[in-house]
């Protein structure tokens, strides 16, 4: 057996040998493949070494891994799965299906996830991936027992133990990737239908919506909007005009989502079909021929997605249809399903020829199970060629580990039972553990007629879930929330109106997914993992701190909880609108969480809105919690357009009890703001210190350092003329580094730890340290400096620094480039100079103008070592000194009263011996002394 870390903390990869280890297939579960391929360098790591080893053996042509873990383990994951939460007992096998009305002994649905999620008795968690896109048999029948058969040879994946179930999932979003941070408006309720068979009937669900007053963002078009269900096309009697369908859909609030399929209809004069025979993408039979297997237009032709050509030919096709107004897509029966045959799919001896790096020419048996998630992709992928600054919404039925950085999904054709409703949470929990935070059930069930009781307690907790919709096939009666009668009717309103009124938290909620992947929904045992009695509790769920119980059979839902709630304050709450039909909802003692009022879309939000907080308070009487927000549509986010808001609260029984809450950081906030809420209380400030700039006193010098926002300084005062010479915000601006030619690239934004800090040092000097994880085994530090011996003096010592290069990348990394990018407040922007003299002993003076522009300085055109800004009105200036031989480039760019002086580095890959440095200082001088 072989094994090496790989990626980050507690990561190892295992195979049986060093020829396994060489004959593995390329990976296709992980954000970036190479990140198995390349050793880390484990000694700074806490665990340098694995604590469980799995066993290798051959079964014949399959290799066999079986890991043994402490008694008391118990399993979850593993992907889609029908039945219970605990995957302990149970066996499965990863083999994309079309599942049609499975049940819990179904051991193949239409995703496969070939991953264990595993929680010690100690409330540490561990996890083990197969590294195969093979048919996999996942065996969780034996106690603390994991046994994997694949076809040899395959890498195991294990990560941990961890001290909780949060560290784990977190730990496996870092290699498998997280979320696209979703459309606000796919977090409204949705309303689907197998089919809504024309224009009209379209309009009148969605027009009924607004006359009923039940919230609602999309209404969805399956495949009868199509022309002959030929994908790309509509129906011109039934379907005549798609924009101006469109339009009106988007005047009334609501978006469109359409079904497109893979198969693509054997039929000349059919565009689609055409330029796909043109483009050679289809997949082959073994006789090198173009396949064609049965689907709903008849005889069809699947596209190659595992090669990047088809993927372009795809998204080219996605880009025109996006055009008629249509704002989501949804990707089915792409498993890929095949009718009319015993597998329900095409021969697993049809040929792919997919892109090298993934495995080049191929049988179908290799690509089967990642064949939906790299449609997904080319979906995506011709959404943003249609609009690049719109974030995309695509909906999958098959996936693969890692299709979430693509898709959203759903829990397939279930059935409208009691026995599916109580299905529909362990589900969208195994997917969340097992990388996927969004994904829900067809609420009410796909097939059969749902009851009135069943349909309302399915809204009720449908409408709690990450994925809302309401969808139903044909055949079966209507299952709109209206069409029950008025008293399901209002309480399917009830629902949604509190779906609605947590949108805050939910957005919130994905916006951690996004950034970390932690699960918007989660088991109930995450509030506490040592607590066994939790492991199998499939009637609730966390919502973060937002516990959501409630009754999966017709019986009414239990009133009285205290003994099956997890230990701590757990504080009951609701809406006025508390029925027995509809859960009961608690919230953790110690938390806030942000809520909005009642909306009928997310487009009616406004600004304005007033945000009302709920507060419940842990023993010591205080919460804390946050509030994320941005535009909801765009990608504004990733260059800093968001607002992050941090709530404190805490009671004060001096003051009879009152309780106090208070915004103790927010992005768009000032310091300055900041300063005066902590004054307020003295004895909140120590609750929120951690959330305080660092302040470095000495001399004439005061400097404000916020490391948990890229560790940038945001504030440089020279006490004796009170002058700030930083501009900006929290969010951008101010002093930042970054870590390649691109304006706010890696180093920025990311949470710095303070790694030495020297305060009121005996000799005078005032110091911190600080760190930034910038991926790829590559940190960025800096040290900032005061000291009274030099008294006007900031000196700051910036590095790229390699920390756990890969071996296979030769012990080098990407290329980075360091640029010092500090922006300075002119005050008097026309009075203001720039004074250098170059390398070659030419004086420059630049002054402020109307008009912003930007001068790069190279070669001997570089200041010879420092430059300087002053400020004539005031007599005032700054000079910056640094080291010529570190700095490759200097650039000054005149912006909105302000102007940066950019130092940068050379561009080159780093070792561990071979750093990125720039030294420099900042001295600040009154020429009026």
């Amino acid at each position: 057996m072989a094994w090496m870390p790989i990626v980050g903390e507690s990561i190892f990869r295992f195979d049986a040998s060093d020829v396994a280890w060489k004959n593995a297939a390329p990976c296709m579960s992980l954000v970036d493949p190479k990140l198995r391929e390349d050793r880390v360098d484990a000694s700074n790591f806490e665990r340098k070494s694995p604590v469980f080893l799995p066993q290798f053996e051959m079964d014949g042509r399959q290799q066999v891994a079986v890991l043994l873990l402490p008694l008391n383990t118990t399993f979850y994951g593993t992907g889609e799965v029908g039945g219970s939460l605990e995957r302990t007992g149970k066996r499965i096998y990863t083999w994309n299906t079309d599942a049609w009305g499975y049940n819990q002994s179904t051991t193949s649905l239409y995703q496969s996830h070939p991953w264990v999620f595993c929680v010690l008795a100690t409330g540490e968690s561990f996890g083990v991936l197969a590294d195969t896109t093979l048919r996999c048999e996942i065996d969780l029948r034996k106690e603390a027992t994991i046994r994997i058969a694949a076809a040899a040879p395959y890498p195991l994946i294990t990560f941990g133990p961890y001290p909780n179930p949060e560290a784990l999932i977190v730990a496996f979003a870092q290699a498998t990737g997280t979320i696209q941070l979703p459309p606000k408006w796919a977090l409204g309720y949705q309303q689907c239908r197998w089919s809504y068979e024309t224009a009209e009937k379209v309009s009148k669900i969605a027009h009924t919506f607004r006359e009923t007053n039940i919230p609602c963002d999309v209404v969805w078009m399956d495949i009868d909007y199509m022309d002959g269900f030929k994908c790309f096309t509509f129906d011109k009697e039934v379907f005549p005009d798609p924009n101006g369908l469109s339009n009106e859909l988007h005047n009334i609030g609501f978006k469109g989502i359409w079904m497109l399929d893979p198969g693509i209809k054997v039929e000349e004069g059919y565009e689609a079909y055409d330029t796909g025979s043109a483009e050679d993408v289809w997949i082959q039979s073994a006789n090198g021929k173009p396949y064609a297997g049965e689907c709903w237009p008849g005889p069809v032709s699947f596209p190659d997605f595992t090669n990047e050509k088809t993927r372009k030919w795809w998204s080219k096709l996605v880009k025109k249809f996006v055009a008629n107004g249509v704002d989501g897509i949804w990707n089915d029966m792409n498993e890929p399903a095949v009718f009319k045959t015993v597998s329900k799919t095409m021969p697993e001896t049809n040929i792919h020829r997919g892109d090298e790096e993934v495995g080049g020419v191929q049988p179908h048996s290799y690509y089967h199970n990642v064949y939906g998630m790299f449609q997904a992709k080319a979906t995506y992928e011709g959404m943003l060629l249609a609009n690049k600054d719109k974030r995309p919404f695509v909906l999958t039925r098959a996936g693969f580990v890692g299709a979430q950085r693509f898709a959203a999904t759903w829990t397939g054709d279930n059935l409208a039972t009691w026995e599916h409703l109580g299905m529909s949470i362990p589900m969208a929990l195994n997917l969340g553990l097992s990388g996927q935070p969004f994904s829900g059930p067809d609420i009410g069930g796909f097939a059969g007629d749902a009851t009135p009781k069943l349909f309302v307690r399915w809204m009720g907790i449908g409408s709690m879930m990450p994925f809302a919709r309401g969808h139903s096939e044909k055949g079966t009666i209507d299952q709109e929330p209206w069409s029950f009668g008025p008293e399901v009717e209002n309480l399917c309103r009830f629902a949604l109106n509190r779906r609605y009124r947590f949108l805050p938290h939910f957005y919130t909620l994905f916006y951690q997914a996004h950034l970390k992947g932690l699960p918007v929904m989660t088991p109930l045992f995450f509030a506490d993992p040592s607590d066994l009695s939790l492991r199998k509790r499939d009637d609730a769920f966390l919502l973060g701190p937002i516990l959501v119980s409630v009754s999966l059979t017709p019986k009414n839902r239990k009133e009285n909880l205290e003994g099956v709630l997890p230990k701590g304050i757990w504080q009951r709450f609701h809406f006025g609108d508390d029925n027995p039909e509809l859960p009961l909802l608690f919230l953790k003692g110690g938390a806030i969480v942000p809520t909005g009022p009642v909306i009928q879309h997310v487009g009616e939000a406004k600004l304005t809105d007033t945000i009302t907080l709920l507060v419940a308070l842990n023993t010591e009487g205080k919460a804390e919690g946050m509030l994320y927000e941005d535009d909801g549509d765009s990608f504004g986010f990733k260059h800093g357009k968001y607002l992050l808001t941090h709530y404190e609260a805490q009671q004060f029984k001096e003051d009879g009890d009152e309780v106090v809450v208070r915004v103790v950081h927010s992005e768009e906030k000032s310091q300055n703001l900041l300063d005066v809420v902590f004054e307020e209380h003295d004895s909140i400030k120590g609750v929120g210190a951690v959330l305080l700039p660092i302040d470095l006193q000495a001399g004439n010098v005061t400097v404000k350092v916020v490391p948990w926002i890229g560790g940038r300084i945001i504030s440089m005062i020279h006490k004796p003329s009170g002058y700030e010479w930083l501009e900006g915000r929290f969010e951008s601006g101010c002093y930042e580094e970054y870590s390649g030619n691109e304006f706010r690239s890696a180093g920025c934004t990311e949470e710095y730890k303070v790694v030495k800090r020297d305060m009121q040092a005996l000799d005078g000097q005032e110091f911190v340290s600080l760190e930034g994880d910038i991926g790829g085994g590559l940190i960025l530090a800096r040290d900032v400096l005061v000291a009274k011996n030099n008294p006007d003096i900031v000196s700051i010592n910036s590095r790229i620094e390699a920390r756990s290069v890969g071996a296979g990348s030769g012990g080098f990394s990407r290329l980075v480039r360091l640029r010092v990018h500090p922006l300075m407040k002119l005050v008097n922007p026309l009075d203001s100079v720039i004074k250098f003299t170059d390398i070659n002993g030419d004086h420059h003076e630049l002054r402020a103008t109307m008009e912003f522009g930007e001068h790069t300085y190279e070669g001997t055109y570089r200041p010879n070592g420092e430059w300087r800004l002053d400020d004539t009105e005031t007599g005032l200036a700054i000079i910056n000194r640094f080291d010529l031989n570190q700095v490759a480039l200097c650039l000054i760019s005149w912006g909105p009263g302000s102007v940066t002086l950019e130092l940068w580095s050379e561009e080159r890959p780093v070792s561990k011996e071979t750093p990125i440095t720039i030294t420099h200082e900042y001295e600040f001088i009154d020429t009026n002394v």
